[in-house]
């Protein structure tokens, strides 16, 4: 993000992820950012029971790397050991491209830009593993 101030409308009751906190709100709010922070919406959050596919696992570990805040030092691992694995087994040349723009994005301290990048690859793995199943 830049440091320029950010403006986030949320609904009642729906969550927000600031730096590994959890925020709540009880009304309809609009909130300003007036500086550089880690946040998700909690649209953009996975559940762990989501997590049926490699790609959607890695998605999960990256986003905890944003959750978890400074002591991500556990996601980070996990993230680096499924980007390792599925580079080794996958061999479709634009989840493969994915990856690495993904791992440049985590080493770049950019991991909001690596979700993006794993939820882009989403109807790509959905295909692969569709040729998988009909085989």
């Amino acid at each position: 993000m830049s440091s320029r101030s950010m403006h986030i409308g949320l609904r009642a009751r729906e969550r927000l992820y600031i730096n590994g906190a959890v925020i709540r709100v009880d009304r309809k709010v609009s909130i300003e950012l007036l500086n550089d922070v880690s946040f998700l919406l909690e649209a953009h959050v996975m559940q762990p029971e989501e997590t049926t596919t490699p790609l959607r696992q890695l998605y999960f570990a990256v986003q905890m790397i944003m959750i978890d805040g400074a002591d991500n030092r556990s996601a980070r691992s996990i993230a680096a050991g499924l980007i390792a694995s599925l580079d080794r087994t996958l061999i479709n040349p634009d989840i493969r491209i994915g990856l690495r723009a993904v791992e440049a994005q985590l080493a770049a301290e950019r991991p909001f830009d690596a979700l993006k990048t794993i939820r882009s690859l989403f109807p790509v793995e959905a295909g692969v593993l569709g040729g998988l199943i009909a085989a």
